[in-house]
């Protein structure tokens, strides 16, 4: 009976943490502009809790990555 009240709390207490969002390498950011887009969104929107972020820090990367392959191609290169 021990084991099922703790089995039980552990499971609230699993169902009420805060859902784990996905960290997108900048590989998968670059791939994908429109969720690169949505990242930098969310980051930009709220800089105070977001801006050291795993995501954050990879869409901000992913960003330079593509700005620079932009250029390279803009001058022809």
């Amino acid at each position: 009976m021990r084991w099922f009240v703790s089995g039980a709390v552990l499971l609230l207490l699993t169902a009420c943490s805060p859902e784990n969002k996905k960290v997108y390498t900048v590989d998968e950011l670059v791939a994908d502009e429109a969720l690169l887009t949505k990242v930098i969104g969310e980051c930009r929107n709220n800089p105070g809790e977001l801006h050291d972020t795993p995501n954050c820090r990879n869409a901000e990367a992913a960003d330079g990555r593509l700005r620079l392959e932009r250029m390279r191609k803009s001058l022809g290169g």
